[in-house]
């Protein structure tokens, strides 16, 4: 089902980009827990850090979803 169609190089950025996107979402949910951001700040914490659980998951098994849609990508 999850046919690589990415290279080493689109691996290493889509993991890069996964754990910044894990650090962003984790940082806003601690701010909210400590109540500096809105009570409504804790949805986009939670939006980003799922978001970089799936592009660590496009990572680690070599697919990128915009490629199997038939977009190329430059990485």
């Amino acid at each position: 089902m999850f046919t690589c169609n990415i290279d080493q190089r689109g691996k290493t950025v889509r993991l890069v980009l996964g754990a910044f996107l894990e650090t962003i979402g984790l940082l806003l949910g601690v701010l909210w827990f400590l109540e500096w951001i809105p009570s409504w700040g804790i949805w986009p914490a939670a939006a980003i850090w799922i978001s970089g659980m799936f592009v660590i998951f496009e990572a680690v098994v070599g697919w990128c979803a915009v490629r199997a849609l038939g977009f190329k990508t430059p990485i």
